[in-house]
């Protein structure tokens, strides 16, 4: 009965189109009354404890460097790096696509952000170059899935504070399945472009990739940094939010200068907002987390899956399922805020590697941005470079089921994403 009111109530009230943050405390009351704790005190607290979090710290200083990479001109010398590289080979500008992805997500963390960005630089070059237009949104949509994934991730900064789980161990745990979900869509690109009649750009001088190489240093110094500082335990990471945001800021003002200080204050608005609602999100959602753990949601789902406790290979198989069916519905942010206090204890009962599991659930979260009909990433890219939504849903199909293929070998061989992770980790 417990669960019926928990998914009635919150699946109602988003089919009422109720937002989700109002739906989750809607189905968080509901459950109070159900248990008879109803006490407006107790929301209240439960709602400021939610967001009182100093882990939580990293989310508005990731949002902020994410807009300040886009502003001050960190994104463009990375595809300009990119294109001097790779651009001239055939489909080219696909590959520059997936290499500036994997740099850009290790600056922002925000698959919205890099799938903007890459879609405003590189969408209008790729159909000059001869490219189909909605292949190269859906190739661009799919390369923003690698934003949460490698390091620094907003997705773990999160699914860490839901589940207890290190933030430096899922930070350095996601850099290889991040490459690997990169090397995907690469095969793919290789594939689908192999007979298209193309014009690329002509080939890059050494001297014009020594240029973009200098003109981008300063930006490719910040994820080096990132990364070099939480595997030696120099900062937290949410302290390591703090140095992306400032180092951007910095680099973007006083380095680049594409950034002017009477713009400062419009890029503060627009972080300060987005992060206002991922932070109502994580506290609504956690008055629901408290309810569910007083009213034993987890233990009845260890029981309804104990069956399966003992194939924990199985377990995940399912566990994978059950959120790729969520992400064609709901947003990443509260899937993870939902799921998370439910599946744990389950993870927990199998013998999962918590870390392990918390990286192929963001992935799969990820891939779920991409994942008709809600799409977070589809609808951006669509917007950014005015492509019709049915277009970007046509051109994604091939890297999408490319990057569930991964996730899928990730399940069958966890050795991919544990043994990188434990020499990361040391």
């Amino acid at each position: 009965m417990t669960i019926f009111i928990f998914l009635g109530s919150l699946l109602g009230a988003m089919a009422l189109g109720i937002p989700i943050a109002f739906s989750l405390l809607l189905c968080g009351v509901a459950l109070m009354w159900h248990l008879d704790l109803f006490d407006a005190q107790i929301l209240a607290q439960n709602v400021i404890n939610g967001a009182d979090s100093f882990p939580l710290l990293a989310v508005p200083f990731f949002m902020l460097a994410g807009e300040v990479m886009n502003t001050g001109g960190l994104s463009k010398r990375i595809v300009d790096l990119a294109l001097a590289v790779v651009g001239h080979v055939r489909g080219g500008l696909g590959y520059v696509a997936i290499v500036a992805a994997c740099v850009l997500s290790a600056l922002s963390g925000s698959a919205v952000a890099d799938a903007a960005a890459l879609s405003a630089l590189l969408i209008p070059m790729m159909v000059a170059a001869g490219h189909d237009k909605a292949r190269s949104g859906g190739l661009i949509a799919a390369a923003g899935v690698i934003g949460p994934i490698i390091p620094p991730s907003i997705g773990f900064v999160i699914f860490g504070v839901a589940a207890n789980v290190s933030i430096s161990k899922l930070f350095l745990a996601g850099i290889f399945p991040g490459i690997l979900i990169a090397a995907s869509l690469w095969l793919t690109w290789w594939w689908v472009v192999r007979k298209e009649q193309l014009t690329p750009p002509p080939r890059s001088t050494k001297g014009e990739v020594w240029l973009a190489l200098r003109k981008a240093g300063w930006a490719l110094m910040l994820p080096f940094i990132i990364l070099v500082g939480l595997r030696f335990g120099v900062f937290t990471p949410t302290e390591a939010a703090v140095v992306a945001a400032v180092y951007s800021l910095f680099v973007a003002v006083v380095i680049y200068r594409e950034l002017k200080p009477s713009q400062l204050y419009a890029v503060f608005v627009t972080a300060a907002r987005t992060t206002g609602v991922v932070m109502f999100l994580v506290a609504a959602a956690l008055v629901s987390a408290w309810l569910i753990t007083v009213a034993d949601l987890p233990g009845k789902m260890v029981e309804l899956l104990q069956p399966f406790i003992d194939r924990p290979m199985l377990l995940m198989f399912l566990i994978m399922v059950l959120v790729i069916a969520v992400g064609t519905a709901m947003d990443m942010t509260p899937t993870i805020l939902i799921l998370t206090p439910v599946l744990m204890p389950v993870v927990k009962a199998a013998g999962i590697d918590p870390v392990y599991f918390g990286v192929l659930f963001i992935i799969n979260n990820s891939i779920g941005l991409v994942t008709p009909p809600v799409g977070t990433v589809l609808n951006v890219v669509a917007g950014v470079a005015r492509i019709k939504m049915d277009d970007v849903m046509r051109g994604v199909w091939p890297f999408m089921a490319a990057e569930f293929l991964m996730l899928l070998l990730m399940v069958l061989f966890p050795a991919l994403v544990t043994v990188p992770a434990r020499w990361l980790t040391g």
